[in-house]
């Protein structure tokens, strides 16, 4: 699965992603989480989407993907299609389990983000089974100046939906999305959250030299809505220069500024994580409450192990100031066990 998913990207199988991942760790890009009971789901890029569950965050079991064969919506979203879904997020609302997902090529904005739906996690549950829905945006290059991937979905105070998306070209948007959470409502409302300053004429058929933010995650907590984005370059191996930035804002909508007071559409963004010797590119960051402690979920590249990219889940704090802090010192601390079914 990952040399396939390697060579789709154009590297080599002994960068980002090894020809045979070592078979007792969680291998993950781009990981979003849910819990349905005592479970713990982690849904991440890759062919299918690949899904594991856990009842305590360490000991993973690889459960299957979520599609057995290309979503319906594909080609007409991205008739280059890599060949995988990227960048997942997952949902509940009403009763339901709503995975969003992209479908792009890579360096290019011709991408679409898909939703299917679902009554349970469980795939040993009699009702599990995933619906796609379609289509709920797309973009078109020469038309739109957004790259629709990277979704990831949060509720307002008043229970509407929104989603935050981007990636490169005109960086992070913020879309209201209809009360079924499957297309944009009526009228339209769309904000800028995040973008950073890109150098020269941008050509639509070849991805932007700069401006590189992406992976956008929102997460509530007391007084302040928290923008986590990815700043720099993933899926390069060694030359990966990924790091977690976030930003905050009193309402949903922004302006979300870093801890300068530096306003995130104007290139802000105060470094929360950026590795070590040992785990680099760290990003594409997801953000939980589980049993009262808040986490941030990650992927980051080992570097003593052909920069193969691993699950973590490090434990989030807050500062004095009310701004997100994780130590460091816990990448090495968390070691995902990927167990046999």
């Amino acid at each position: 699965m990952f040399k396939h998913l390697a060579l789709v990207l154009g590297l080599s199988s002994s960068l980002v992603f090894a020809a045979e991942p070592p078979a007792n760790q969680v291998i993950v890009h781009d990981p979003v989480m849910a819990q349905e009971g005592k479970t713990f789901y982690v849904f991440s890029t890759g062919p299918g989407i690949p899904f594991y569950s856990s009842t305590d965050l360490k000991n993973w079991t690889k459960e299957g993907e979520v599609f057995s064969q290309e979503p319906k919506m594909t080609r007409q979203s991205a008739p280059e299609y890599a060949g995988f879904p990227w960048a997942p997020d997952v949902y509940f609302h009403n009763g339901k389990y709503y995975l969003y997902f992209a479908v792009s090529t890579f360096g290019k904005n011709k991408s679409g983000i898909g939703v299917a739906v679902n009554k349970t996690l469980n795939p040993k549950s009699p009702d599990y089974k995933w619906e796609e829905l379609g289509t709920v945006i797309q973009s078109v290059p020469n038309r739109d100046d957004w790259n629709a991937i990277d979704a990831a979905i949060i509720d307002d105070e008043k229970g509407a939906a929104w989603m935050s998306f981007g990636s490169f070209w005109g960086g992070i948007k913020l879309l209201k999305l209809n009360e079924d959470r499957t297309k944009p409502a009526e009228p339209q409302e769309w904000y800028s959250l995040a973008t950073r300053e890109r150098g020269g004429v941008v050509n639509p058929n070849e991805p932007p030299k700069e401006g590189a933010v992406e992976a956008p995650f929102i997460f509530k907590k007391n007084d302040y809505y928290y923008l986590f984005v990815s700043f720099d370059l993933c899926c390069r191996g060694e030359k990966s220069t990924y790091n977690i930035r976030v930003g905050r804002s009193k309402t949903l909508t922004g302006p979300y500024v870093d801890k300068d007071g530096k306003d995130m559409h104007e290139g802000g963004g105060s470094l929360v994580l950026s590795g070590d010797k040992d785990f680099i590119a760290l990003g594409h960051n997801s953000t939980y409450t589980f049993n009262k402690k808040d986490y941030l979920v990650f992927h980051a590249y080992d570097t003593n192990d052909k920069y193969v990219p691993k699950l973590k889940i490090l434990e989030m704090k807050w500062d004095k100031d009310q701004w997100p802090t994780v130590d460091a010192k816990d990448l090495a601390k968390y070691k995902s066990t990927l167990k046999n079914k």
